[in-house]
């Protein structure tokens, strides 16, 4: 946490039969209250493994079929040109193939989500469905929408009475404002005179995301009873049964496309990401990133081990890289290891296929058209250096990605900025670099010169210039 700079951190793991629970350091540097095991922080993509387990609730009831296809659950629903086909489970496993960061916000009210998803008409597709996986917060919301229609209820509700109830998750909410919250982790971010700050000022997120993992709130003892529940074989802590163990395994099966998302990835089931090792043992996980929280769940089913890392401060990302991108944490506590990255080194002929710039475009909380760029550049040790820089307010950093596979790059950064993270590249039929998946996204190449600015649309469809 110093090395760090986190304010405070939750952590919560089941080893050889045991549960453990610890808070450290404070929930808010202007008014220092300890963490504990019962403190809310914003869980952020976390969020999605509530919304994938309430959808296999349904799936287990019989009023949800994962691959029928989403316009017959949501009579509205038209998706980005091409996408119409698209079922239940793609929106789950990420290969829906429209653009994944739509942020725009359609207000707080019980409509807020069927607004957002009417919007999603006019996303560009940027991959066919259901063959490429691409990192995709519309496709959960939208996947959330279904949730609403098979219910009758909104949302929140639907969770609440499908997960937390049943689980005995009882500090666990969604919330918009930290208004009337107790034991409340604030978010901590970067100011400009380089330290760490209290930013309440960020921790709204707009009610139509919540399905993608924007409001939820949990403890890590709550969130370590949702592991455990994963483990185990369908029933709750109270012995009740949730969900058949049929249904339960069912969210691990049927992967879709693999990729990388920090690190390889076999495929997504329904929200999880099955992550390989080196000993061929599976691995599921989830990370979630919001501004101020950097978050992460894995489970390791062979072993019946998991752990939930909560943090309240940007700096939680270096942590989480350290402990869970990189394998420590399998390696100290379940003898496996990530898939082995021997370096490469290119040359210059070789390099020259992946230089220039990259961009990937997203619309923002306040409807507008934006895009986050990163360049390319060879280096003469036959590694690429990364320079990214995104949208105001994003900081800036920068890579050095070293090649290990054909098209895989792994962030071998000189001391502690080395992530470990992985990308790839995507080729189309031609064989030229079509994309870059970094962090999930996709980032397609634009040439030689930065990216201009974009006009920003007054309806929040994306121009075709831009896509």
């Amino acid at each position: 946490m110093a090395r760090y700079a986190i304010p405070g951190v939750a952590v919560g793991v089941i080893w050889r039969g045991r549960s453990y629970l610890r808070g450290y350091g404070v929930t808010d540097l202007s008014n220092p209250q300890p963490i504990n095991a019962d403190t809310l922080f914003r869980t952020a993509s976390i969020g999605k493994l509530f919304t994938g387990t309430a959808a296999m609730r349904l799936v287990d009831q019989g009023s949800l079929v994962l691959d029928q296809r989403v316009d017959s659950y949501v009579d509205d629903f038209v998706a980005p040109a091409g996408a119409q086909s698209v079922t239940v489970r793609q929106l789950l496993n990420h290969s829906a193939g429209w653009l994944g960061d739509d942020l725009h916000d359609t207000g707080s009210d019980d409509g807020a989500l069927a607004r957002y998803v009417h919007d999603m008409r006019n996303l560009p597709q940027l991959t066919p469905v259901g063959q490429v996986f691409a990192y995709n917060n519309s496709a959960l919301n939208c996947a959330g929408r279904v949730i609403e229609t098979r219910t009758g209820l909104t949302f929140e509700t639907a969770v609440e009475q499908l997960v937390f109830q049943p689980l005995g998750m009882s500090r666990s909410v969604y919330a918009a404002t930290p208004d009337g919250l107790d034991n409340l982790a604030l978010p901590h971010t970067v100011g400009s005179d380089g330290e760490v700050v209290v930013s309440p000022a960020v921790f709204y997120r707009p009610r139509n995301s919540n399905p993608a993992g924007g409001q939820p709130l949990s403890s890590v003892k709550d969130l370590l009873t949702f592991a455990a529940f994963h483990l185990g074989d369908g029933r709750a802590a109270d012995g009740s049964r949730v969900m058949s163990l049929a249904a339960l395994r069912g969210m691990w099966s049927m992967p879709g496309p693999g990729g990388t998302l920090l690190v390889e990835l076999i495929g997504m089931g329904v929200s999880w990401v099955l992550r390989p090792t080196a000993q061929g043992v599976v691995v599921l996980e989830h990370g979630g990133d919001l501004p101020g929280y950097r978050q992460f769940l894995m489970l390791v089913p062979a072993q019946e081990f998991a752990i939930v890392l909560l943090t309240n401060g940007d700096g939680g990302s270096e942590l989480r890289a350290e402990l869970l991108v990189k394998d420590w944490v399998l390696r100290h506590f379940a003898g496996l290891r990530n898939l082995p990255a021997p370096p490469r080194s290119l040359s210059a002929s070789e390099l020259a296929q992946y230089e220039g710039y990259y961009t990937a475009d997203q619309i923002s909380v306040d409807d507008q058209a934006q895009f986050n760029e990163l360049q390319l550049t060879g280096r003469p040790d036959g590694t690429l250096q990364l320079v990214f820089s995104g949208t105001e307010g994003t900081p800036a950093f920068e890579q050095v990605l070293t090649f290990y596979a054909d098209d895989y790059v792994i962030d071998k950064s000189s001391g502690m900025q080395a992530s470990g993270s992985r990308a790839n590249f995507l080729r189309d039929e031609s064989g030229a670099v079509a994309w870059l998946r970094y962090s999930g996204r996709l980032y397609r190449p634009v040439g030689s010169q930065p990216r201009e600015t974009p006009t920003t649309p007054s309806d929040g469809e994306l121009q075709p210039d831009y896509v």
